[in-house]
């Protein structure tokens, strides 16, 4: 079960004064943002002061996530992962979406490097108005030159405000790398039943987030626990990624395992970010038959409470279905994604010019959108609080009143001649009502809106 609060339990641990300072009406209704994770105890004013430390204290314990919020990088582009208190996003919607980390090497050219990490910065996808982006870059020690390495994490930060990840086993090598990016504080990768104790000190000594490798859930535990004993703090777990016959379920059963234990049993020593590396096809495989695997495998570690995977290929059919499957599992599933409400004019659209009508829902609105590109209209956005047509029809968040307000409220009589109004195929039953309340004429549109062309070629004449 996910980890719950309820506002009695937060509410003896703050000023019980109302004053108003952290911007809420009450304390209880700051109690209430505080357990929806909507605002931190620092909103508080009253509560920093030092003789209400005790409760501070303990509401941050109280807040605490069962699986810890890490933080890689410095900067606008820091990158968080982890941060969760449930096994589901319907239980709790998920914050922190997976980290996507693009790999380097050492044994890259220079030109190479700087080429790779500037289109991993420069990567942008926007899709539902959301810009979706690539998060840090993972350096690799291939070349076994602590010398070499460190030359092209140079390269790297040169090019790039991205975060870094460096990876090696060898302590020497992340030594010599975190002289040159060791105040960007990166996450290190990894440490092993053999280094431990050397990685533990390098993270120590640059304040850097470290990642455990094994394979074996019980040496994770143990490792994860020595390195919290020496004070290593910022930790995230890499069970390994096994792919081939019995591999890959193994990989997910233990990922499952260990978020289970973090969430459903409150292991501390388990409750830590989990890593994956889909990268590691390109080892057995190349061309589009790693690209598909290594897409498919990021896919479904993303599903699987990955909180960063590491990936090879850049080409863009295979990137696309990651990110956009990471956008659909962080969406708040309690809170449709909304646009503004409003009038937007499509084109150079002209006194004469259709006005078509659609929800403020994003996904509805970005697909009328992508069809009407091309056509000189005005489109009016009803806010129907983020729903799809059919669901806020049927729901009564769109009826005739609500779009007679969103058609005054836009201004669009002083715009156009006519008085035609074009509803989707799913507000057909509010026709009549509309056309009483406003006086216009309402032509219904198709269901469809890739239709929505050839209904204009069909049914429109702009004089």
């Amino acid at each position: 079960m996910p980890k719950v609060l309820k506002p009695m339990q937060v509410y003896p641990h703050l000023p019980k004064t109302n004053c108003g300072k952290c911007g809420e009406v009450s304390c209880m209704a700051f109690a209430v943002k505080l357990i929806g994770r909507e605002v931190t105890p620092e909103k508080c004013p009253p509560i920093l002061e030092p003789e209400n430390r005790a409760n501070f204290e303990a509401l941050v314990s109280m807040l605490s996530p069962l699986v810890k919020a890490v933080t890689i990088g410095v900067g606008e582009r820091a990158v968080t992962i982890g941060g969760k208190d449930s096994m589901y996003r319907h239980e709790v919607a998920f914050p922190n979406p997976t980290a996507i980390s693009i790999d380097i090497h050492d044994e890259m050219t220079e030109a190479e490097i700087a080429q790779r990490v500037k289109q991993v910065e420069g990567f942008i996808f926007n899709r539902m108005g959301q810009d979706l982006r690539l998060d840090l870059i993972a350096a690799r020690c291939v070349s076994g030159n602590p010398v070499k390495f460190e030359k092209a994490v140079s390269v790297a930060i040169k090019n790039s405000s991205l975060p870094l990840m460096l990876c090696s086993f060898d302590p020497s090598a992340l030594g010599e790398a975190l002289k040159v990016v060791g105040n960007r504080k990166p996450l290190l990768y990894a440490a092993t039943e053999q280094n431990w104790e050397d990685m533990g000190r390098l993270a120590l000594q640059y304040g850097c987030p470290l990642a455990i490798f094994a394979p074996d859930i019980g040496m994770l535990k143990t490792m994860s626990h020595a390195l919290w004993e020496i004070g290593v703090k910022d930790i995230v777990l890499d069970p390994g990624t096994y792919f081939k016959g019995t591999g890959l379920s193994t990989t997910i059963d233990n990922f499952t395992m260990i978020r289970r234990a973090a969430i459903e049993k409150e292991d501390r020593d388990l409750g830590y970010p989990l890593m994956a590396v889909p990268a590691a096809v390109w080892l057995t495989a190349g061309g589009d038959t790693a690209r598909f695997l290594e897409a498919y495998l990021a896919s479904m570690f993303i599903a699987r409470f990955a909180d960063l995977v590491v990936i090879h290929s850049m080409d863009i059919w295979a990137i696309l279905p990651v990110i956009t499957l990471r956008q659909c599992i962080y969406t708040d599933p309690r809170k449709p994604v909304a646009v503004e409400a409003g009038l937007r004019e499509i084109g150079s659209p002209r006194e004469n010019s259709p006005v078509l009508q659609t929800s403020n829902f994003a996904l509805t609105y970005f697909a009328v959108l992508n069809d009407i590109k091309d056509i000189n209209c005005y489109l009016i956005v009803v806010d129907t609080g983020g729903l799809a047509v059919q669901s806020a029809v049927a729901g009564g968040q769109l009826d005739a009143s609500v779009v007679a307000e969103a058609i005054k409220t836009a201004g669009v009589e002083q715009k156009v001649k006519h008085r035609k109004l074009i509803v989707p195929g799913y507000e057909s039953r509010l026709k009549g009502e509309i056309e009483d309340l406003t006086k216009w004429e309402v032509m219904v549109g198709p269901i469809d809106s890739s239709q929505i062309p050839d209904f204009l070629k069909k049914y429109w004449t702009e004089s």
